[in-house]
């Protein structure tokens, strides 16, 4: 049964069951997120597995809360397809990793933006930017794909940075003296693209796996993300990069 063919008050009880808001039942999308006092008939975040994921053992399927597939891999897997990818096309292998992180942000952000509109009954664009990307980064935090945090201090020069702590890809590898999270880069390019309504890319400039405490992305211009990837193949730390940018910028 698809959901068109749901009723209403069937699609109800499924949004209750599951801790999910209904459209407004006056069909409004409003101009800013509306504020209510005491409980709350809902949950916007659920921080614990119980309560994010949906068991059905007898056909070997995981979902999340919102009904995507979910799939449970170990640190062995995620080592064996960096290290087969790398094997098999070298440096391609990279980018190979970079474009999968990207689609993978590319279509979560259009099913993101409607679940978030539905959810807090206000336009997307009209959101604040923390309750946006808070709201967009925890079902990602409690599937194990880390914590993090962005920083936007030189928003107006162009260039956003996030830090990634727990890094999945990283924390699998270990310390193995260069930076290995292509697939987050590609996941925040497609991201900050989406919301700053223009194409971005992103670079690792710091990672766990070169003995750092956590990872450092820049997201900016594909013109100065070239430039910043030239330092960093150059050999040039964090810093120097940050250092380089201030200077520049």
């Amino acid at each position: 049964m698809n959901h068109s063919s749901l009723s209403r008050e069937q699609r109800q009880r499924e949004a209750i069951d599951r801790n999910l808001r209904m459209p407004a039942a006056d069909g409004q999308i409003r101009d800013s997120i509306r504020v209510f006092n005491g409980p709350q008939a809902y949950r916007h975040n659920h921080y614990s597995a119980d309560q994010f994921y949906q068991y059905q053992p007898g056909e070997g399927i995981i979902t999340n809360l919102y009904g995507q597939r979910i799939v449970c891999v170990s640190e062995h897997f995620i080592t064996a397809l960096l290290t087969t990818l790398e094997e098999e096309l070298g440096d391609a292998g990279r980018e190979v990793m970079y474009q999968i992180g990207y689609q993978w942000g590319v279509e979560d952000m259009k099913s993101y933006s409607q679940r978030a509109q539905q959810e807090f009954e206000v336009e997307f664009e009209k959101m604040s930017m923390g309750t946006m990307l808070e709201t967009w980064w925890w079902p990602l935090n409690i599937e194990g794909w880390g914590t993090w945090h962005y920083d936007f201090r030189q928003g107006k020069q162009g260039i956003i940075f996030v830090d990634l702590y727990e890094s999945a890809v990283a924390q699998s590898l270990g310390n193995v003296g260069k930076v290995v999270c292509y697939f987050y880069a590609g996941l925040f390019a497609a991201v900050f693209s989406k919301l700053a309504k223009q194409e971005l890319g992103c670079i690792e400039i710091q990672c766990y796996s070169t003995g750092e405490d956590y990872c450092k992305f820049l997201i900016s211009t594909k013109k100065r993300i070239n430039t910043a990837a030239f330092w960093r193949n150059e050999g040039a730390t964090s810093k120097d990069i940050l250092r380089k940018l201030s200077q520049s910028s």
